[in-house]
């Protein structure tokens, strides 16, 4: 009788690392198509291994596009996202879950049903609006339209609900008024949400690539996914040990922030609801 269960997680470990696997193939062939030359591809192009290895790649597509650059931009359009989206989402969650008021639920809703409204259905509009305030082609264009962020809101909104209410019934009887009771009680009990949240906004400004597309024009202010886009385009198509040895380089940053984070994010989707428990 305990064979079955011994069988069945035999069988779904099997098939988690089967999955795996699957997963890690780009990934793996990425890397090692990185390492290869021009006449490899092109006489044996299904050849797994490098033959010979050629690291030159690296150094050769750091010297042809201004890498260096294009980190800075998008290093510091993904920090300065990241802490605009968690003031702003952990101010609007505090309010949706705490402060009671006429219509505050369908307010809620509503701003929940944005997020299921496609990006390319109000690019237009953003676009136009940016243009009156004189964003585009700037990095403003990129980071202040990512503020109002409905996924984070939400996020944080059910961290704050797991916060004992009376914590604040407790600082609210010591005489703090809500700023206190949000800047000293709540926030610091919703860190892991917030650490969480952090490391998905940062992965999700690092690799956007549809919006620098649309409101970057000049060179100088491309991020890494646009010069990337640009490389690619700018060289043979045979070349693939260059462009992928600028795609190995570009993943960089984000594969160290998943490694560093990807506790605190699975942590916090089961928490929030969304993992599916």
């Amino acid at each position: 009788m305990r064979s079955r269960p011994a069988a069945r997680q035999l069988a779904l470990h099997a098939s988690l690392a089967l999955g795996g696997l699957l997963m890690l193939f780009p990934f793996a062939w990425m890397l090692l198509t990185s390492f290869k030359g021009v006449h490899q591809m092109l006489n044996d192009p299904t050849a797994w291994l490098p033959s010979p290895w050629r690291p030159q790649n690296y150094p050769d597509a750091l010297a042809k596009m201004p890498f260096g650059l294009a980190y800075w931009n998008s290093l510091y359009i993904a920090a300065l996202n990241v802490a605009l989206t968690l003031l702003t989402s952990a101010m609007a969650a505090y309010a949706f879950a705490r402060i009671r008021f006429r219509g505050s639920g369908a307010l809620f809703v509503l701003f929940l049903a944005t997020q299921m409204v496609p990006t390319q259905v109000t690019i237009v509009p953003l676009y136009l609006v940016l243009a009156k305030f004189g964003w585009v082609d700037s990095h403003l264009a990129l980071i202040f339209p990512t503020v109002a962020n409905p996924f984070a809101v939400f996020l944080l909104r059910q961290f704050i609900r797991a916060v004992p209410i009376e914590l604040e019934e407790a600082a609210r009887t010591d005489g703090a008024g809500r700023w206190t009771i949000f800047w000293r009680i709540v926030l610091p009990n919703i860190r892991p949400g917030l650490g969480a949240l952090g490391i998905i906004v940062f992965l999700a400004s690092w690799n956007s690539y549809f919006f620098p597309l649309v409101f970057l024009n000049s060179p100088e202010l491309a991020t890494v996914p646009l010069l990337l886009s640009q490389f690619a385009g700018g060289h043979s198509a045979v070349d693939y040990g260059l462009i992928l040895s600028a795609s190995a380089i570009s993943v960089i940053p984000t594969l160290i922030a998943f490694l560093i984070g990807q506790k605190k994010i699975i942590n916090a989707m089961a928490a929030s609801g969304l993992g599916g428990r």
